[in-house]
C-alpha cells in the first residue's frame, strides 16, 4: 500500500518504520454510521453517507474474516442535550430527536450489523463501558468528535495489543477526521479510508497524509490485507 495524494496522484514518501500500518495488530472504528446519519429517512442524513456503505461493510467483513477487532463507535444524544456538543445542543433542546437512545434511529444500520437481532444498549454505552456486539466486536459511546476524547478506547485498544486504528463511516469533517488525529496523537499509526467515508477531500486528506496517516482505497486496503496476513488467505474472501 502506497501513501498517494488524492488530489495529484504524486507519491508521498513519508511512510516509515514508525508509521506502516501493522495488519496483525489492527483494529476497525466505524464512526456514527447510525440510521439517523445515514438514510434519506433518518433524523439528521449527512449527504454521501449511505453511498459509502457498502465499501464499509466490505472493510467491515473483512476485519470479521481476519477475526480482528472491530469498534462501532456512537453518537447518543440526551433529549435534554445535557451530552450535545455546543454547535447542536440547542437544536437538540428545542426538540430535535438525534440519535435518541432506544431509538431505531440511534441504531447501527443493518449492513454493519454482526447479526439483525444485536441492537445497542445505551445504558451500558452511556455507561462508559463497551457493548460487546460479537466475536472481537463492540460498540462504543463517543461525547465528541473525537472517539478517543473521554472514551475508554486508548485502553481498551492496548489491551488488544492494537498499534493501528483504521477509520471508516460517516461525515470527514467532524468525526473520521479528529479520530484519525487522536489516533496520531497517541501515537497510534493510522489508516483512513476514503470511499468508505463520506465527506472526504483532497486537501484534508493531504493533510492526513502530511503526518504519516496513509488514505488507501477500500480495494487496496482489502488487498493489502490479505498480502499481510496470508496465513489466513482461505478465509478472506469478501465481496
Amino acid at each position: 500500500m502506497t501513501l498517494v495524494s488524492r488530489a495529484s496522484g504524486i507519491v508521498i514518501p513519508l511512510r516509515t518504520k514508525y508509521t506502516t500500518p501493522n495488519a496483525a495488530h489492527s483494529a476497525l472504528l466505524t464512526i456514527d454510521v447510525q440510521c439517523d446519519f445515514t438514510g434519506a429517512g433518518g433524523a439528521a442524513p449527512v449527504a454521501g453517507t449511505s453511498e459509502r456503505v457498502p465499501a464499509m461493510r466490505r472493510i467491515v467483513a473483512a476485519y470479521r474474516n481476519y477475526r480482528l477487532p472491530i469498534v462501532h463507535v456512537v453518537r447518543l444524544y440526551a433529549l435534554d442535550g445535557t451530552n450535545v456538543d455546543l454547535c447542536r445542543r440547542e437544536m437538540v433542546e428545542l426538540g430535535k430527536e438525534i440519535a435518541c437512545p432506544g431509538t431505531v434511529g440511534a441504531e447501527l444500520v443493518p449492513d454493519l450489523k454482526p447479526n439483525p437481532e444485536v441492537q445497542l444498549d445505551a445504558d451500558i454505552l452511556l455507561g462508559g463501558k463497551l457493548q460487546t456486539l460479537g466475536t472481537n466486536e463492540w460498540a462504543m459511546y463517543k461525547p465528541r468528535w473525537d472517539a478517543f476524547y473521554e472514551t475508554p478506547l486508548d485502553r481498551h485498544l492496548r489491551s488488544l495489543a492494537v498499534n493501528t486504528v483504521v477509520v471508516v463511516g460517516c461525515n470527514f469533517a467532524n468525526c473520521p477526521r479528529a479520530t484519525a488525529y487522536g489516533a496520531s496523537m497517541r501515537d497510534f499509526r493510522a489508516v483512513l479510508i476514503p470511499d468508505a467515508v463520506s465527506g472526504a477531500y483532497d486537501q484534508g486528506l493531504q493533510e492526513l497524509n502530511a503526518i504519516g496517516i496513509e488514505t488507501p482505497t477500500s480495494d487496496q486496503y482489502i488487498n493489502w490485507l490479505a498480502e499481510s496476513l496470508p496465513m489466513h488467505a482461505a478465509n478472506s474472501a469478501v465481496t
